[in-house]
């Protein structure tokens, strides 16, 4: 597994929109503030044009998406890139990227929900890891919460222990100044599917939002099966993080992904909370999850702290992880090997 280089101050971040762009002026304030925060810190913000565009979903056109991106990874000033947001139609773009320019430029590339269209590629198909965590206008908030704060530690090759947060947000905040905080109104609680008291799971992690997931599969990018089998003797543990797959959907797709040979090695999956959970015959999300996966006989948490529900976890993709679950609290730990 390749481990791009950490930024330090003075660094250029290089912030695109390979997905949706930022044009309601909450969200810009949002981004302008996040622009403030880094620079505070001591580093340089570079933006793409699209950045600031949105036309129906789409920041640009796919190939001029595809084309800034690129621009990110060949300019030398640039140390990291992370995704401005998310949003349906990044894979459009996939089409039109030159993935040696990535492959001979490494440099972590940061997101998530839309963005694992690039992740979960870049890291199954290059060996490049890759960082399933805040889109860049989230580090518009003022004070930052702590998993922003542990993002960007991570960022600066700070490998610090992450562990379950206290509270998190039921809903969704609507921004007024831009700079609004989470508001974190329920009781966080990691579920060990099967009952259990204790789960400790390792192995190589992988995953992203399901959602994009199962559109990768089969496609000409789909490289899972030779990735798994690359690191077949560390074991692979499986992240999922739904965003708005109903309990049907999530059964069709986890099915998908078991027979196609997905979770051959697989040691422990982990499922962050739903940001949307429906059915339409009263299947619970829980329920789907083990009337798919209950043969593979693995441990299984869920509502964990990935992903669309905040606050988010960082999960660098292709590392060996280390997670704890105990009593509804977990930690997550990484080793860069």
């Amino acid at each position: 597994m390749i481990y791009p280089n950490f930024i330090s101050k003075g660094n250029i971040i290089g912030v695109c929109a390979p997905s949706d762009g930022v044009s309601e002026i909450p969200k810009i304030n949002r981004l302008n503030y996040a622009i403030d925060n880094f620079k505070s810190l001591g580093f340089l913000v570079k933006e793409t044009p699209s950045v600031r565009k949105s036309i129906k979903g789409k920041s640009n056109d796919s190939k001029i998406q595809a084309q800034e991106l690129e621009s990110l990874y060949s300019d030398k000033e640039v140390s990291a890139i992370i995704c401005v947001g998310g949003g349906d139609f990044l894979l459009e773009m996939l089409s039109f990227v030159d993935f040696d320019k990535i492959k001979n430029n490494v440099k972590w590339l940061q997101g998530y929900s839309d963005p694992t269209g690039l992740l979960f590629i870049i890291t199954t198909n290059l060996d490049i890891a890759t960082l399933y965590s805040h889109n860049f206008t989230a580090y518009g908030m003022n004070p930052w919460h702590e998993s922003l704060i542990n993002s960007h530690e991570i960022l600066k090759g700070n490998i610090v222990e992450q562990n379950s947060f206290i509270k998190y947000e039921s809903g969704h905040t609507k921004y007024v100044t831009g700079d609004e905080s989470y508001v974190l109104d329920k009781d966080v609680l990691w579920e060990n599917l099967n009952g259990e008291d204790k789960i400790e799971m390792e192995g190589r992690i992988i995953g992203g939002c399901i959602d994009i997931l199962t559109e990768l599969f089969g496609t000409r990018f789909d490289n899972t099966k030779e990735f798994i089998e690359r690191y077949k003797n560390d074991g692979i543990i499986w992240y999922f993080d739904n965003c708005e797959l109903t309990s049907e959907c999530l059964i069709r797709t986890l099915w998908k992904f078991k027979d196609n040979g997905w979770f051959k090695y697989t040691k422990g999956i982990i499922f962050g909370r739903s940001a949307l959970e429906s059915s339409y015959y009263d299947i619970s999300f829980k329920d789907a999850i083990k009337h798919s996966l209950s043969e593979l006989n693995v441990p299984i948490i869920v509502n964990a702290d990935i992903g669309h529900v905040a606050p988010q976890m960082t999960i660098i993709n292709g590392a060996i992880v280390n997670i704890k679950s105990l009593y509804g609290k977990g930690k997550v730990s990484f080793s860069l090997k």
